[in-house]
């Protein structure tokens, strides 16, 4: 699997279009296809599983009185009460107006279209038994660029998302709300502007849609695509606070981290060494004997993230690339079997662990951020050259306080709870939806406090001259501050942090 890096993306190859096919995809595919705003079609292979699928359970309707879950029954609980095959459409529609209970936050518009891409792919491996026309009409949408309004509440991760992707579902039959080019409208407006009609749904239809956990699911993959940035700036901002605190190298040494082989460990040990190679602060006389945890320990706490991390990846990587609705329908085998592939409780645990992993990347960034504004090792306090008649960055370390702080709260898992719903029907449900937008809530988060961290640490940095750090270094402070002069007197630093954000975010 490997350690995450930000994906590298190379416009001039790329075609226009992605095929959804039964291959595996990636999470970085994922953000290659969204980021790049290509088109979607079906391959062949997946048409033929999805039409194949589609026409056994036409067959077997006909051929049959046997009860099917949500097929020719009621939903939930509700599951013993047949359906008449004249109300089979209602029931559909029924389903997906019923259950389109959302509030709160609307979801992204980037996440929304991971979603429907992840709907997608999930329906394109012909075990749903939906037809053809239904996934073209989501596909429609996603190539049309009109974006389901989603909120952020009313999710279990049980069942499915099933508020969320109701709400996904619902411009499909041209009801509910949308964004296009930029605006919210009705879906019914948005269809007729693009020349698309709604879509009926035929028995299964909407319950396919709104089974899964594509919502939960692309909460993640966002999340670990920014996790990717957000790693790459943790080590350079930790290696330029070597140089600024004027550190030892010795804790990045080889040998160290050989007789604890961890990965992640390793690898951040590795990742700073390169860093810093070549700096002529490193490579002065020191007279500390031992450095503070926030700098010594980097490659343990980094690497434990960094091993949190790729675990979580293989973890949502399994779960995109797989059927999550419920009944499954195996035409080979002749067989429909209702059962839970929906349960979020697989992406739940990997999410909450997620937030914990990130946190703890933004808490030892405040603790070095702490220690360079603290007056020691040469520098001035608060890193201003005349202390008192300016604060410097004294309020900047409140704020990263303040910030790991509300992400210690965010940590407390959502997996850990489970409240009865549908009559007992579903009696422990994953909240994987909560840990979801809890771990996104933690990337903004930690985004903040390593912006953060590099305001102070570059600032430190020029008060080490007329020493030199390493060339990668250098030309990472030269860019910044064509964008950030340095700090002399004080000023509105809120304004700076925003400039820093959207730097770092465009490096």
């Amino acid at each position: 699997m490997g350690y995450l890096r930000a994906p590298k993306l190379n416009l001039m190859s790329q075609p226009d279009y992605h095929e959804i096919s039964p291959d595996h995809i990636s999470i970085e595919k994922i953000g290659q296809i969204v980021q790049t705003r290509k088109k979607l079609r079906l391959s062949s292979n997946s048409s033929s599983r999805i039409r194949k699928c589609r026409d056994y359970l036409d067959q077997k309707l006909e051929q049959t009185n046997e009860l099917i879950y949500g097929i020719n029954t009621g939903f939930g609980s509700l599951c013993n009460i047949r359906i008449s095959d004249e109300d089979i459409e209602t029931l559909q529609l029924n389903l997906v107006k019923s259950h389109a209970v959302g509030v709160g936050d609307l979801v992204p518009a980037e996440i929304v279209r991971i979603m429907m891409l992840l709907k997608i792919q999930s329906l394109s491996y012909g075990h749903s038994g939906v037809r053809e026309e239904l996934v073209q009409s989501l596909i429609d949408l996603y190539n049309c660029d009109i974006v389901p309004v989603v909120y952020e509440l009313g999710s279990l991760g049980a069942s499915g998302d099933l508020a969320p992707l109701a709400h996904l579902s619902l411009p499909m039959i041209g009801l509910g709300e949308c964004w296009l080019n930029g605006h919210r409208m009705p879906s019914a407006k948005a269809l007729r502007e693009k020349g698309l009609k709604p879509i009926v749904f035929k028995a299964k239809e909407a319950l396919a849609l709104l089974n899964g956990t594509q919502f939960s699911a692309a909460y993640g993959v966002w999340c670990l695509l920014e996790s990717r940035r957000l790693i790459s700036q943790a080590h350079l901002n930790a290696a330029t606070g070597y140089d600024a605190f004027n550190c030892r190298l010795s804790p990045l040494n080889a040998r160290i981290h050989e007789v604890r082989p961890h990965q992640g460990q390793l690898h951040a040990a590795n990742t700073l060494s390169d860093l810093l190679n070549g700096s002529e602060i490193a490579a002065s006389e020191k007279t500390s004997v031992q450095d503070p945890y926030a700098f010594r320990c980097v490659p343990q706490v980094h690497g434990a993230s960094l091993d949190a991390i790729s675990y979580i990846e293989q973890m949502v990587t399994t779960e995109i690339n797989a059927v999550t609705d419920n009944p499954n329908v195996f035409p080979e085998e002749d067989l429909i079997v209702s059962g839970g592939n929906f349960h979020a409780q697989p992406l739940a645990l990997p999410l909450d662990h997620l937030a914990l992993a990130l946190s703890e990347l933004g808490s030892i960034s405040e603790r070095r951020v702490y220690q360079l504004i603290s007056g020691q090792r040469g520098l001035p306090p608060f890193l201003t050259a005349e202390p008192g008649l300016n604060s410097g960055y004294m309020i900047a370390q409140y704020t990263a306080a303040s910030i790991v702080s509300q992400n210690k709260t965010y940590c407390t898992p959502a997996s850990s709870d489970s409240i009865v719903s549908c009559n007992g029907q579903e009696d422990h449900v994953s909240m994987a939806a909560n840990a979801a937008t809890k771990a996104k809530k933690v990337v903004l988060n930690l985004e903040r406090l390593l912006a953060i961290e590099w305001m102070v640490v570059t600032q430190a940095l020029e008060f080490r001259r007329p020493q030199r750090s390493s060339q990668a270094i250098e030309n990472a402070l030269h860019a910044y501050r064509e964008v950030v002069p340095r700090l002399e007197n004080d000023r509105i630093l809120s304004e700076d942090l925003e400039k820093t954000i959207q730097f770092l975010k465009n490096r």
